[in-house]
């Protein structure tokens, strides 16, 4: 399920960077009593009530202004609008309703978002002071003072009760995230997998700006390929519109099931792809590296050996991944992707019994024992698969201190000789247990 992006928008000055950094829980945003301040989006990864979110804080929106800044400003804040699962739209209760607050209201209206309507610097409540706002016709307002922390709760509560309701667990289908740098040819791999040109596709790099979910079938599998916007280095998200297409982007990756990593081969494999692929690595997502273009590369019979030694080289942090070699434009190789994506997937849903895992990893101490720190060495006691997708191993023994990167990644090896994860990571965590005296 995706992380619900909220947003705060309204007119300048009515205090929604203050709130901000109150929910944020510290200081992000710039405030000053001034308006214009916020320019720019900014965005915090925030949590109320055990639900996860992402807050957006956008500049103020000066709907009748011509100047070149409040422009930008207003476009910047139309776009987080576009982007938000969640609008909270700020008005200044000492000031009163303003024709800026309606004309916002209505911009608002027609984006047929959620709107929580917030009454802000409402620091003794009176309903005077937020009679007027029904008028806007978005419902109930709620009375805030962001500056004193006052009523920010019942607006986090409304903003939770209004998130979409997730449906990835209950439609069947294997959601697939294909993510990449900007004109890799992920949209082109979309198309040929569907059949038909349901993504616009350019030469152009940047042409997908949203994430964008398709539902398909292929020989009575139900699959979701979700295209995203190419991942651009930080220093090269300038534009706005890429600002939210980057955010969409990792919220894809984080939703789906298997991701399809699309690099250029022409090109080889870069610093950024490299990044992107431990992107996928740390989520804990099962993955395979779509070396795309091939028909454009030069060839000779140690052309795949010396693309896989590079592989291996710059993936030594992953080296159980999957790589398949294809031409999005030709066709060539694509119908393998489809059983690649549900291969990983099985690996990464594959459950390790609890009495086979014990008796692997004893006998692995019992060849090679950990090694001993001040004349102390970890005893393993105890080993047990919790969970699937990542697969994690939990490992109780008798001082988790003891246990050294070096043989940890040992198990893994261990664990990874005996099972087939190859396409996912997985996890091993370790817990201590004092021995009885």
């Amino acid at each position: 399920m995706a992380t619900p992006v909220v947003a705060i928008v309204g007119r300048p000055n009515v205090g929604k960077s203050t709130f901000f950094n109150k929910v944020a829980g510290r200081k992000i945003s710039i405030t000053e009593n001034r308006p214009g301040v916020t320019r720019d989006r900014i965005t915090a990864a925030c949590e109320w009530r055990g639900r996860p979110f992402t807050l957006v804080d956008t500049g103020g929106i000066e709907a009748r202004s011509e100047d070149t800044m409040w422009k930008q400003i207003a476009l910047q804040a139309s776009l987080a609008v576009d982007t938000a699962d969640v609008i909270l739209f700020f008005t200044d209760g000492r000031e009163g309703l303003t024709a800026n607050d309606s004309e916002v209201a209505e911009m608002l209206r027609r984006s047929k978002k959620p709107v929580v309507l917030v009454v802000n610097k409402v620091d003794e409540y009176s309903a005077d002071k937020v009679f007027e706002f029904y008028s806007l016709g978005l419902g109930e307002p709620f009375a805030v003072s962001s500056e004193h922390s006052r009523g920010i709760g019942d607006v986090l509560d409304e903003a939770v009760s209004r998130f979409p309701k997730g449906e990835s667990a209950e439609d069947g289908s294997l959601k697939i995230a294909v993510v990449g740098k900007p004109n890799a040819g992920k949209s082109s791999l979309v198309n040929k997998l569907l059949g038909e040109e349901r993504t616009i596709v350019t030469p152009i790099a940047g042409t997908t700006r949203d994430a964008i979910d398709t539902r398909f079938t292929r020989g009575g599998k139900a699959y979701t390929i979700i295209d995203t916007a190419g991942i651009r280095r930080k220093r090269s998200v300038e534009d706005d519109v890429e600002y939210y297409s980057v955010l969409r982007a990792l919220d894809a990756m984080k939703r789906a099931d298997v991701v399809l990593l699309v690099v250029d081969s022409t090109e080889g494999l870069t610093e950024q792809d490299v990044r992107i692929i431990g992107m996928v690595h740390e989520e804990g997502k099962p993955s395979v590296i779509v070396m795309n273009k091939w028909d454009a590369v030069e060839k000779d019979t140690h052309t795949v050996q010396e693309f896989e030694k590079k592989l291996k080289e710059d993936l030594k942090f992953m080296d159980y991944y999957k790589s398949v070699y294809i031409s999005a434009k030709t066709g060539q190789r694509v119908d393998k992707i489809l059983p690649l994506a549900e291969e990983v997937y099985a690996h990464a849903a594959f459950r390790v019994p609890t009495g086979a895992l014990n008796d692997l990893l004893m006998d692995a101490v019992r060849i090679s024992e950990p090694p001993s720190y001040n004349g102390k060495r970890m005893k393993l006691y105890y080993a047990s698969q919790v969970s699937v997708c990542p697969p994690l191993f939990a490992l109780v023994v008798n001082d988790e201190t003891l246990m050294h990167f070096s043989y940890e990644r040992y198990l893994e090896n261990v664990i990874r000789g005996a099972y087939n994860f190859t396409g996912t990571p997985i996890r091993i965590r370790v817990r201590g247990k004092k021995e009885k005296e």
